[in-house]
């Protein structure tokens, strides 16, 4: 009696977080269902909490990036993590690609769809050259203290990071300093968490009660083979990627703590509001910091698997939709460098996902009346696209950390843990 009591104590200690967090979800659809003017009613409770995550976003990136890089004495690994991740980020959205094209040739997303294609105007679509330097740079300060501009931000925290390395590194006033907030965002970003099950419980009763019925009707064929696609990924790619991570403590380790990030993740459809839970989720499974300070802020923009998975999909609607054969490796090709780099350009926010479906709609030359189209299915396509993106953040870091520490690194984290396998 007392060892299944022991046990029972143990599954809620281990679960306790991603349970209430479903918990808190499942009242909240149901009050949105059930009484949708309530649902409308609690939206403020469920803003103020996204408002704490995105609040502790920038400082959390820039503070983990610029203490990792600054307290790293060895800069070889420091460019074998930073190579590592870029190398895990595009294998794992190449493979996203050709799932998906497997996918929509078997089950199409548009068929049955009867759209009637009205008339919307376009935002003229940047060049690839301004839409390169917007991505990568801001023009002032200022604008590194906003989270739509996460990719500047982490090229300056990562030149930060190596400036205070050569000025004396974690041992100098500035080194110790960034130790330290670090520290305390973490601390804060425990606190924030404590209130999560309240927070999104509140925030999808009014999805809900806003949106519901517009998940009905023509775009319900492609959400029936879209879905399906997420989970059939996340069922197969993910145990896959960590078995190459850490062998079968890896999928041991990675079942036992990826349900908090993915559940947040689902919830609040933002990557930059998942990466606080993505931190501790790391640090509970064993991933080293420096590792995981550098893969999941630079994961949180440009680490898409789901984003891969909508895009292409997006595409294959809209060949449907417009009556043009979907086929030929060219266009095959075309689809997959076209759904990474609208998931590279995509930001951590909720909409994020407007700038790559511009980019698809002009890349592959649709009128623009096909813009509203897909902006539409981004928004049904949004939270299990988040989902994949940002619970996969965690999966690249273990991934990054096997590459960087090779095949032991999981065995020797564990047991310098003090965990049980």
């Amino acid at each position: 009696m007392s060892n299944t009591t022991t046990k029972k104590s143990s599954l809620w200690q281990q679960y306790k977080l991603p349970i209430l967090l479903l918990g808190g979800i499942a009242i909240g659809s149901i009050i949105g269902v059930v009484s949708p003017s309530l649902g409308q009613t609690l939206k403020p409770v469920g803003q103020i909490f996204l408002n704490l995550m995105f609040t502790i976003v920038v400082p959390l990136v820039f503070v983990s990036i610029a203490s990792a890089v600054g307290s790293m004495a060895n800069m070889k690994r420091l460019g074998k993590i930073l190579g590592s991740t870029i190398f895990s980020f595009l294998a794992t959205g190449i493979i996203a690609g050709v799932c998906v094209l497997v996918w929509v040739n078997l089950f199409s997303p548009s068929a049955g769809t009867n759209i009637q294609i009205g008339t919307s105007e376009m935002g003229e679509m940047q060049s690839v050259s301004d839409m390169i330097v917007g991505s990568l740079t801001v023009d002032d300060f200022s604008g590194l203290l906003s989270k739509s501009n996460m990719l500047p931000l982490i090229i300056f925290a990562i030149l930060f990071g190596f400036c205070v390395s050569a000025c004396g590194g974690d041992e100098s006033p500035v080194g110790k300093l960034l130790a330290n907030l670090n520290d305390i965002i973490m601390k804060f970003v425990g606190l924030i968490m404590n209130i999560a099950p309240i927070g999104l419980g509140a925030y999808f009763a009014n999805l809900v009660a806003e949106y519901g019925p517009e998940i009905i009707g023509d775009y319900g064929r492609s959400m029936a083979v879209y879905y399906p696609l997420c989970l059939l990924y996340v069922v197969v790619f993910f145990p896959l990627y960590a078995l190459f991570a850490g062998g079968a403590l890896g999928v041991k380790r990675m079942l036992k703590y990826i349900f908090t990030p993915a559940v947040t993740a689902f919830a609040t459809q933002s990557s930059a509001a998942t990466l606080p839970v993505n931190k501790e989720t790391c640090d509970k499974i064993g991933v080293p910091k420096d590792v995981s300070d550098l893969v999941l802020p630079m994961g949180c923009t440009m680490h898409m698997d789901g984003s891969v998975l909508s895009s292409i999909t997006k595409i294959a609607f809209l060949f449907g939709v417009f009556n043009m054969p979907f086929t030929g490796a060219s266009t095959y090709a075309m689809a997959i460098v076209v759904a990474i780099l609208s998931a590279f350009v995509l930001s951590g926010a909720p909409g994020g996902g407007l700038v790559g479906e511009m980019l698809i709609v002009s890349m592959f030359g649709f009128p623009a009346e096909a813009f509203p189209l897909i902006a539409t299915l981004g928004f049904l396509f949004d939270p299990a696209a988040t989902c994949l993106n940002a619970s996969g953040d965690t999966i690249a870091s273990m991934m990054v950390a096997r590459m960087v520490e090779g095949k032991d690194w999981l065995v020797n984290a564990v047991k310098a843990k003090g965990n049980a396998a």
